[in-house]
């Protein structure tokens, strides 16, 4: 099978395309994702592919798509919805949290609720406001749901195709600075990603650097000029998934290196980071040379496009960060 170049935009329609292709119970529905192809263009082509009884367009009403797709899952079908931005996602939160990742537990496991909820998130494409939100830490708490956060082409093409097979809920967390930005070679070959495992971007010996989402690749650049420059050698683990998440990976990385900075984008408080740190401390305390380090935004809502550079973690931040944890004395 011959290798395409595919934008991560292109990759996750491909994933759609083919389960949508395998399987009639798939169905895809959302805000103009029919006619207009979504409004980043992410659905194009699927409705003309797969008819308007497939890929359906929906008023704009975030609670109603979730709801309706419940009820679908329960019944059979195993829908895709798509929130146009993470920021609407909170009217959805009720369907999402009270009943989609209840319905296995509360039925003694006689009922799954399999269904996909595309939620493109993260800032850096001057969307301001409401349209930059990493909102992936109100999900993590209540269990029953599956958290996965793609950063690259082949992760998007083949988390989509593995949230859509799952037989649970599934949050993809879409990163939209990425749809167009970055593009590579993959072999459309069907199969799917295995959910719960971390990738080691990087091999290092001195500290560990744990991310997820676009700022992976950021966190790479620092990780490249800082060995150029000072020879500090960092390993970078991409989560992949957030629930669950490879603890496994996590400390055969923290027990080499002794260090870990953790660095997303959603606020500092309670983020991720957070959990991660606890989960450290608890289970690699000894092997520790200093306490872990966290990089992440600061506890206010996003700011107005202007402040995009403001906001979010940047490479000074990163590096500052791990190169304190290595300055750092008992």
């Amino acid at each position: 099978m011959k290798a395409r170049r595919l934008n991560v935009m292109e990759a996750l329609n491909a994933g759609m395309a083919h389960e949508l292709e395998s399987d009639a119970d798939v169905v895809l529905m959302g805000e103009d994702v029919g006619r207009a192809g979504g409004i980043f263009r992410t659905t194009s082509g699927l409705q003309q592919r797969f008819g308007s009884a497939r890929v359906i367009d929906t008023p704009l009403d975030e609670k109603g798509i979730v709801a309706h797709a419940v009820g679908m899952a329960l019944y059979g079908l195993r829908p895709i919805v798509e929130i146009q931005f993470s920021g609407f996602i909170h009217d959805a939160f009720e369907h999402i949290m009270f009943c989609a990742t209840r319905y296995r537990w509360a039925s003694g496991g006689q009922y799954s609720c399999p269904m996909v909820i595309r939620s493109p998130s993260y800032g850096g494409i001057k969307g301001g406001f409401w349209h930059s939100q990493s909102c992936e830490a109100y999900f993590v708490h209540q269990g029953g749901i599956k958290i996965l956060t793609p950063a690259t082409v082949d992760d998007a093409y083949r988390m989509m195709i593995a949230a859509i097979r799952d037989p649970d809920p599934v949050l993809l967390v879409e990163p939209v600075p990425l749809y167009r930005a970055l593009s590579d070679e993959i072999v459309l070959d069907g199969q799917a990603a295995e959910i719960g495992r971390a990738e080691v971007v990087r091999a290092g010996q001195d500290v560990s650097v744990l991310t997820y989402g676009p700022i992976r690749h950021q966190v790479a650049k620092v990780a490249d000029d800082l060995a150029a420059q000072t020879g500090i050698d960092v390993e970078i683990i991409d989560l992949r998934c957030l629930i669950p998440y490879d603890i496994g990976c996590i400390l055969d990385s923290v027990t080499k290196t002794g260090r870990a900075v953790i660095v997303h984008e959603a606020p500092l408080s309670l983020g991720f980071g957070a959990e991660l740190a606890a989960v450290i401390q608890e289970k690699a305390f000894g092997y520790l040379h200093t306490p872990v380090l966290r990089v992440a935004a600061p506890d206010v809502p996003y700011h107005f496009s202007i402040g995009d550079e403001c906001y979010r973690p940047d490479a000074g931040r990163i590096r500052i960060a791990i190169e304190r944890i290595m300055e750092f004395e008992h």
